[in-house]
């Protein structure tokens, strides 16, 4: 018996080595510095090597990342897959070393954000930080992005808009002409017809205020356009290279016959224009469009060379949308505008205020899913109430560059900063400043291109 025993046993045992093996070769070896990693979403993701299975590509997944700790930050290398289902677990190459992870969990909805640029470092729309490494990037009005440049990025987000990974980023300006109309105690002044409006969040990029705007004189305006023939001011160049005319708004008042229709009290003749991003048969009132001119206009009508669709705002079911805007056509808590999107708030998480502040002229921030042609909000947050103002935050992430000692100013991401005032500093002192050193700078305000630091981070 013990003869037929052992065999039988041996046998076994070797069965049970056989699969536990195969066991651990299917599940990538736990995802260490080999060459397998990772889950994607939807599916198994099969990763360079890499600690946590970086650069993970998904079968079935929805730009997923590799499982584990990426060595610049938090989470592993970016991932690509196919639209699936599933859920990814940290995911950017983070190679600003800010240790933020921009992947964050479950990255998997279809999304667009507009809005303006509220940091660099990836970029950062309405609150929310995008990974930027694998995105496209077309900038018209300007050599590169900059803080409160109007923007749209495209990309996926996770469900409680914490985090993003755009595919593409878009931003141009929304006026340029002569400024006119200057209302100091308004905080306006006009361009072409246009009012344009400022607050606290406003990004000077060459001036200190609206002071330093001369009627006249020719400026270039990043905004939210809001009620019709109105801008929000997010960014202002009181001496910008270009000086072709440009103004953005919503159609009114659109005469398909004579090929007219205007913008705020402007006049625009059509009639020989190139349409980008649209064609002629999709103009209609309460479009939102950029026109383009080559000279300024004449007697109150400017005759277009371009008509351009602005940031177009998805309305299919199911895709994530950030707005930021003014609010208009106000009703209730459950019916309003922003940047003529249909909005309901009446369960969202509302921050930054008393939602009974709500109302047109408000500044909003709204993150939400669309759902009927309506955006059904799932957080908004309050940026300004006229009259009371409201709160202002840029962020930069990245390195220390062009650091200079003595004024306590230096540069993140081509973006100056003043450290020289009353500065939290966390991680470290204002004698770790110095070039190459990684830092988030945060600030509640740019005046003459410079960010006025509030808060120094050192990051590893």
């Amino acid at each position: 018996m013990n003869n037929i025993k052992t065999p039988w046993r041996r046998f076994m045992l070797g069965l049970l080595s056989a699969g536990f093996i195969a066991l651990l070769l299917s599940c990538g070896g736990g995802g260490g510095s080999g060459s397998s990693g990772g889950l994607a979403a939807g599916g198994l993701g099969a990763g360079s090597a890499g600690t946590g299975g970086a650069a993970v590509t998904g079968t079935g997944g929805d730009a997923a990342a590799g499982t584990g700790t990426g060595s610049d930050g938090t989470g592993g290398g970016s991932g690509t897959g196919s639209t699936g289902g599933g859920t990814s677990t940290a995911g950017n190459s983070n190679t600003d070393g800010s240790g933020v992870g921009s992947g964050g969990t479950g990255v998997t909805a279809d999304a667009a954000g507009i809005g303006s640029a509220d940091g660099l470092g990836s970029i950062i729309l309405n609150g929310l930080r995008y990974d930027t490494d694998s995105a496209t990037f077309s900038i018209e009005d300007a050599s590169e992005l900059q803080i409160g440049m109007s923007a749209r990025v495209a990309g996926k987000v996770d469900g409680n808009f914490t985090s993003g990974i755009a595919t593409q980023v878009q931003s141009a300006a929304e006026l340029r002409g002569e400024a006119s109309g200057i209302d100091t105690s308004a905080g306006s002044f006009v361009v072409m017809g246009t009012v344009v409006s400022i607050d606290s969040a406003t990004v000077w990029g060459d001036a200190d205020g609206l002071a330093d705007v001369r009627a006249g004189g020719i400026v270039q305006v990043w905004g939210l356009p809001s009620a019709p023939g109105a801008l929000r001011a997010t960014r202002i160049q009181v001496a910008p290279t270009l000086t072709a005319p440009l103004v953005t708004g919503t159609v009114q008042n659109l005469d398909t016959l004579h090929k007219t229709f205007t913008l705020g009290q402007l006049t625009i003749d059509y009639a020989t224009a190139a349409f980008q991003g649209m064609n002629a048969s999709s103009l209609s009132n309460g479009a939102i469009v950029r026109v383009r001119g080559t000279a300024a206009p004449a007697a109150g009508v400017l005759i277009a060379t371009t008509i351009q669709g602005w940031y177009a705002i998805p309305v299919s079911d199911g895709i994530a949308v950030q707005l930021a805007g003014v609010i208009t056509d106000f009703v209730s808590r459950g019916s309003f505008k922003v940047l003529g999107t249909p909005v309901d708030a009446t369960n969202g998480q509302i921050t930054g205020g008393p939602a009974n502040s709500l109302g047109n002229g408000v500044k909003v921030e709204v993150d939400g899913f669309m759902s009927g042609g309506v955006l059904v909000v799932k957080k908004l947050r309050i940026r300004n109430v006229p009259g009371t103002g409201g709160p202002a935050s840029f962020t930069l992430i990245g390195a220390i560059g062009g650091y200079d000692p003595v004024s306590v100013s230096f540069r993140v991401r081509g973006q100056p900063v003043d450290a020289s005032g009353t500065v939290d500093f966390v991680n470290g002192t204002v004698s770790d400043l110095a070039n190459g050193r990684r830092v988030t700078v945060v600030g509640d305000r740019v005046v003459d291109g410079v960010l006025i630091a509030q808060r120094v981070t050192f990051t590893p």
